[in-house]
């Protein structure tokens, strides 16, 4: 059961990371572009690197080493894993009611022009991202600092 919770969490990670608008903007309010960011680079590094420590090892390496090698490949292969988990459990988290109202004023400025945009009663950071990216798609920048 445990591991299907953690499963799901990893996939929601996922789909929060695409969902997130990468404006930079948004860089001084939140975190999340930072972890995303990490999350990519670990992504594409991480696993040459863990190839090469084990390569490095088996080479030139002694055997009493390979513990220690094994237990520093699991770790790094754990990052990508680890950023995930963190943008899951992020987009599952309540906006606090300063976040919670900022969403509320987007949605009505958006309703105002035009847009029908359904709006949540307790808000995630998930409809956040979700309202921001629309609300950058529809409205100028100012809705940002208003």
């Amino acid at each position: 059961m445990s591991m299907n919770i953690f499963g799901t969490k990893l996939q929601q990670g996922r789909h929060y990371m695409t969902l997130w608008p990468r404006r930079p903007e948004l860089n001084s309010m939140f975190p999340e572009n930072r972890v995303i960011k990490a999350t990519e680079f670990a992504l594409k590094i991480i696993p040459a690197l863990a190839v090469l420590s084990v390569m490095v090892q088996f080479q030139f390496g002694e055997q009493h080493y390979w513990p220690s090698v094994m237990a520093s490949v699991l770790f790094l292969l754990s990052l990508p894993l680890q950023g995930y988990y963190w943008l899951g459990q992020r987009a599952d988290t309540r906006l606090p009611p300063s976040l919670a109202n900022w969403y509320r004023e987007i949605n009505g400025k958006m309703n105002e022009q035009g847009g029908h945009r359904q709006l949540v009663a307790r808000p995630r950071y998930e409809e956040l991202a979700d309202t921001l990216n629309a609300a950058f798609k529809q409205l100028d920048k100012s809705f940002l600092y208003e």
